[in-house]
């Protein structure tokens, strides 16, 4: 699918791109409703079909101001994105005791959810619209910079992992993840992350740069250990069928739902730098 995400990254203007990130977090937010514990098909297409609507308003609202992530709403948005990591790393690190407060409430659930998709949904957005009516793909090579990060991080992660792996990361959550596959994935995210500074002039300071790339890299192995946490909770393997062979929507994007926000926020809001 690496193909058809660049291609639109780079073809696709940023209310086209907009839209096409919108159709993702539908089928998303379909997919979380089997996670919060809606059984009915139902309840999963209305909770979609909500999703869809507050997405769409938010972005009707705001279409004259793409460029910026100083809108009130995304700017919200971005900030929870960030309580929320925190909250759900701390959820992972005390599981299951911590499932014993949210698993048998749907609200909390649905919360989690929203606190997932929405803000990911205007990190995509904030940065693909980055100066775009001055340099056309600036903020389609940011976006591809994170998202080269995250894939980097978790090719690195599986392949040391296998190699490597002998002592457990998050047994209770997700048994085949290992410290040894997270420093595998910071090395192989570092060596994306000093070739396109090699090939792009970002205008950001190494350090701060470093200090995104990296909190943004932790982000995604924490987005791929929470949705295990809510998947082992739902007592499913796959968010969904929609991507045969590769599972659903989430299981895709579980780590870029993370890492897209988190990146977003210490860049546009944290540190101002982009």
């Amino acid at each position: 699918m690496i193909p058809a995400v660049i291609a639109a990254l780079f073809l696709l203007p940023p209310m086209g791109f907009a839209i096409a990130t919108l159709v993702i977090c539908v089928l998303a937010a379909w997919e979380w409703g089997q996670l919060a514990g809606f059984v009915t098909r139902f309840q999963r297409i209305g909770l979609a079909l909500l999703c869809g609507l507050l997405l769409g308003a938010m972005l009707l609202l705001s279409s004259a101001n793409l460029m910026t992530a100083h809108l009130p709403a995304i700017e919200f948005s971005l900030w929870a994105s960030l309580g929320w990591w925190i909250i759900a790393l701390l959820l992972v690190l005390s599981y299951p005791v911590s499932a014993s407060f949210w698993r048998d409430s749907k609200l909390l659930r649905l919360v989690f959810g929203l606190l997932t998709i929405v803000p990911f949904f205007w990190g995509m957005v904030v940065l693909r619209s980055w100066h775009y009516e001055t340099e056309q793909y600036a903020g389609a090579i940011w976006l591809l910079y994170v998202m080269c990060l995250v894939w980097g991080a978790d090719s690195g992660a599986y392949m040391f992992g296998k190699m490597f792996g002998k002592h457990k990361l998050a047994p209770k959550v997700s048994p085949g993840k290992t410290w040894e596959g997270v420093v595998g994935g910071l090395v192989t995210s570092a060596i994306i992350s000093l070739l396109f500074s090699r090939w792009v002039d970002f205008d950001v300071t190494p350090t701060i740069l470093l200090i995104c790339s990296v909190v943004a890299v932790l982000a995604s192995v924490l987005g791929d250990l929470t949705e295990s946490m809510f998947k082992r909770e739902a007592g499913i393997k796959d968010s969904s069928h929609l991507i045969p062979g590769h599972g659903g929507i989430l299981d895709r994007i579980d780590s870029l739902t993370a890492a897209i926000p988190v990146f977003s926020c210490l860049m546009l809001l944290v540190f101002s730098t982009i």
